[in-house]
């Protein structure tokens, strides 16, 4: 699957700065665009991992629901009904709010996690939560350096029962969560802090992406 010229900048920036993920181009590109059709059908990303991988879960949600590089302002429309709902307050929430991509990281909901852990299942935390959040069509993005964490693969299966897309974000072994994902991008390491190395930069590149599709940006 291909991508248009304007999104192309952005994987091919990527590659000049971390040449060593050539040999996943493809499969970074199918991931984007696995989330861009979740997008444009109206629906959201759901994301989580462990440790490092929950930081990046909800590093990924705060630069798709506001501003990645440049203001994505509210419409025309919404900025008259903020006004109109309150003239002292609405012109500053006119001028401040911005448009976003919705995304719930998994990981930061910490009553409702431990209650679970503490009284049902704690490998089951993420797929409570996907369970709850989650609507066919959504995207799961599981993060896993390893590919094998159990309570990121116990998601994966209630997305898949749900109708949902699995996206997978490991290693060079992917591991379970590779051969049910929909696509996984598989970083060129093994070591976990390598893996982790690569994963920002993968994600980042997917935020810029999003963000010049959907909100009409020149770069």
């Amino acid at each position: 699957m291909m991508i248009d010229s304007r999104l192309q900048i952005h994987i091919d920036l990527l590659i000049k700065r971390y040449p060593a993920l050539e040999g996943i181009k493809q499969d970074i590109i199918d991931g984007y665009l696995i989330m861009e059709e979740c997008y444009q059908n109206g629906g959201k990303l759901l994301v989580a991992g462990n440790g490092g991988s929950a930081a990046d879960s909800e590093h990924i949600a705060g630069e798709l629901m506001k501003r990645f590089k440049t203001p994505r302002p509210v419409s025309k429309e919404f900025a008259d009904k903020l006004i109109a709902v309150d003239p002292i307050r609405g012109p500053k929430l006119a001028r401040n709010l911005e448009c976003g991509l919705m995304a719930i990281p998994l990981v930061a909901h910490e009553a409702l996690s431990t209650a679970y852990i503490n009284d049902v299942d704690g490998l089951g935390v993420f797929a409570q939560q996907l369970f709850g959040f989650g609507r066919p069509g959504d995207v799961f993005l599981g993060i896993s350096t390893s590919g094998n964490s159990q309570n990121v693969m116990s998601a994966t299966v209630v997305a898949r029962a749900l109708g949902m897309k699995v996206l997978g974000l490991t290693g060079a072994k992917g591991g379970e969560l590779a051969t049910v994902a929909d696509v996984c991008v598989k970083a060129p390491e093994t070591e976990t802090y390598m893996v982790q190395e690569y994963h920002l930069p993968i994600y980042h590149c997917w935020c810029l992406m999003l963000e010049n599709k959907f909100f009409n940006l020149s770069k």
